[in-house]
């Protein structure tokens, strides 16, 4: 007999576009035959306002799936068309939450839902979320280093041109090359003193990750996904013509691409150090190297997206591989094993 599980999707649709993974997702997922129920609440509806911001575990509203999620309805659906939902009515929440996150929220979900029930756990998601956490693998990405002084940075550029990522930032917010002196922010270069505020502040705020700026950037970001262990699938983000940003949301363009064997030892090594943190999913990123190897750029743990343009840039059925696999980790409630994995 198959067990019918219950899943709470936590969520914000005004983040939402026609390309969000989340639709589909949900789609597959309630088909699966081990799925009893899949509601979605979205932190965007007013009625929910008192459990994402003021954290207190009152009712819910969530959009009950009955069969296919679109975003073409999603306003209505999520603020009109409504059940009330509790944390203790579900087997499973799930974590499709954009940033930023209010300061509290991960603790008080933990605390009221149970850590063990939530994909990914909110520990995990805070601890890996920091650029800091890179530096559990100096082995397999560039040469980078802490920078939270103005000295730091200073020295660290001296040997080569590095790129300057903010700890807590996402989607490329406030990251800067800085190259003989000069800061670029994209193509606009500033002087490295008229910088400093900037700097300043953000240093306040924990500093930088300081990484060696790679010259082969034109040939790609490659984001790859990975769940319950397996990596599900890869795509290359290329940079505008005349940017070294590939970041999506900074005007980068995707094409097919698969993991070579380099980097699915990477996400084996990864997955091996984020599944005891409860991280189930998340996706890798990674740049040439000088020498033409591919090196570990970035780790995202929180909202992982592109699994369905991914699909439907490749042809092949992503979607059902993703939460096949996130199911499977459900049942078995299984977080110290990393299976063998496949590009």
């Amino acid at each position: 007999m198959k067990k019918s599980i219950s899943v709470l999707v936590l969520t914000d649709h005004r983040a939402h576009n026609s390309a969000n993974s989340l639709y589909a997702l949900c789609s597959e997922m309630r088909r699966n035959p081990n799925i009893g129920a899949i509601h979605i609440a979205s932190r965007g509806n007013p009625a929910n306002a008192p459990f994402f911001y003021r954290f207190e575990n009152t009712s819910l509203r969530a959009w009950a799936l009955d069969g296919e999620m679109s975003h073409q309805n999603a306003a209505y659906r999520f603020l009109q068309e409504t059940v009330p939902a509790s944390l203790s009515d579900y087997d499973w929440v799930w974590l499709r939450l954009p940033r930023p996150i209010p300061d509290g929220f991960f603790a008080f979900l933990a605390r009221e839902a149970g850590k063990e029930r939530i994909i990914n756990q909110p520990s995990g998601i805070e601890e890996t979320s920091n650029k800091a956490f890179l530096t559990h693998f100096a082995d397999i990405c560039p040469p980078m280093q802490l920078c939270q002084d103005a000295e730091s940075v200073w020295s660290f550029q001296e040997r080569f041109p590095i790129v300057l990522k903010p700890l807590e930032n996402y989607g490329g917010r406030g990251v800067v090359k800085v190259e003989n002196g000069s800061v670029y922010e994209n193509n606009k270069k500033i002087a490295f003193q008229d910088y400093f505020p900037v700097m300043e502040e953000q240093f306040r705020q924990g500093g930088y990750l300081g990484m060696k700026y790679l010259q082969n950037v034109h040939q790609g970001d490659k984001r790859i996904i990975v769940v319950n262990g397996e990596v599900v699938g890869s795509v290359l983000r290329l940079p505008p013509k005349g940017s070294w940003l590939c970041n999506a949301a900074q005007g980068g363009r995707a094409v097919t691409a698969r993991a070579d064997a380099r980097e699915l030892q990477m996400a084996r090594q990864l997955a091996e150090a984020l599944l005891p943190k409860g991280i189930v999913m998340f996706g890798m990123d990674t740049l040439v190297e000088d020498d033409g190897q591919r090196t570990l750029s970035e780790v995202n743990t929180l909202s992982i997206g592109g699994i369905k343009p991914l699909e439907d840039l490749t042809g092949e059925p992503l979607v059902r591989k993703a939460t096949d696999l996130l199911v499977q980790y459900m049942l078995t409630k299984e977080n110290l094993h990393c299976p063998a994995l496949v590009s």
